[in-house]
């Protein structure tokens, strides 16, 4: 299937009165979760344009640094998806804990720069997006546009990056699962 680039949202959409906004429930990690992947996907070219900036802003500053920071965050986190894969145990903390599996990665990362050179670079550039995209994922409620461009993501039919990223996560399997679920339940 061919990837498509989701749509930009509009600014309102993407960051509307504080209506739109609520504190997620920490009691229940499921729910959270499938709010923050809902979110990811739904608003995945702003969060990449919201990214980009800070990125560029990062970047011209200290391009060098920022080069190597990138490459170090790439190479980490496709290593752990790779062992993650060919491991069963680290396949199952990574389904149970992503929010666990993503900090090893920023973690891991973070000690190879520090090794390497510029932490400033590896905070500011790499880690601030990704903070920014969780706090804004976490913290917006979702609506129905946000709902039904998901199950179309869920169920294959459309493919976007944020998708393959959350796939390679294996955060996409439950909502494809709980909708497999409902639909047998109907059948009944």
């Amino acid at each position: 299937m061919e990837v498509q680039v989701a749509p930009l949202r509009a600014w309102d959409d993407f960051f509307p009165g504080s209506d739109r906004f609520a504190r997620p429930d920490f009691k229940d990690i499921s729910k959270w979760n499938n709010r923050v992947v809902s979110n990811l996907l739904y608003y995945q070219t702003n969060y990449l344009m919201v990214a980009a900036a800070v990125v560029s802003i990062v970047g011209f500053l200290s391009p060098l640094n920022m080069l190597i920071g990138g490459a170090v965050v790439v190479l980490v986190f496709m290593g752990f998806v790779w062992v993650s894969h060919n491991k069963d145990i680290l396949r199952r903390l990574k389904k149970q804990y992503p929010t666990t599996f993503v900090v090893v990665i920023m973690l891991s990362s973070y000690f190879l720069i520090s090794y390497l050179g510029d932490v400033m670079v590896f905070m500011f550039g790499i880690t601030l997006p990704l903070l920014l995209m969780f706090v804004h994922a976490s913290l917006r409620l979702r609506n129905i546009k946000n709902k039904l461009e998901n199950k179309m993501e869920g169920i294959g039919l459309k493919k976007t990056p944020m998708g393959i990223i959350l796939d390679a996560l294996e955060q996409q399997e439950d909502s494809i699962n709980k909708l497999a679920d409902y639909i047998s339940k109907v059948k009944e």
